[in-house]
């Protein structure tokens, strides 16, 4: 099984950026504007669109708001297994640390996966530390 791990330091609050990791109803739209162009929930699961056109559809796993972390798994015809998680961890008052791990089936999507997180993580970044969030 292929496992990713992305971690990126935030210019702002544990608890400003949570609000957003956290919202598994608006958080992509929000944290990653232009990168993602539509976030819509039906039922148990989130459709995201990307703006390649892909659409991925992530099923709601778990929230914990006391440790920050949130999990979904994507399910598609390509994908056997997915489990990813984002967790925010406080780094200083206006500073914290964002983890995405992304584990998942067949490991030959990990160059996909990978290149993915990584474009993602710089929206997200920018996203989150401007005044816009």
């Amino acid at each position: 099984m292929a496992s990713l791990t992305k971690e990126i330091t935030i210019e702002a609050s544990a608890d400003e950026v949570w609000a957003v990791i956290g919202d598994f109803a608006g958080g992509p739209s929000r944290m990653a504007p232009g990168y993602v162009v539509d976030a819509r929930v039906d039922g148990e699961h989130r459709v995201v669109t990307f703006a390649n056109g892909t659409v991925a559809h992530e099923r709601f796993v778990a929230l914990d708001a006391g440790s920050r972390r949130i999990v979904y798994a994507i399910e598609g015809e390509r994908i056997v297994h997915d489990n990813a998680s984002m967790q925010v961890l406080e780094d200083g008052p206006e500073r914290c640390r964002l983890i995405w791990i992304h584990d998942f089936l067949p490991d030959a999507i990990a160059p996909v996966i990978e290149s993915g997180m990584t474009q993602a993580l710089g929206v997200i970044k920018h996203t989150l530390e401007s005044a816009a969030v």
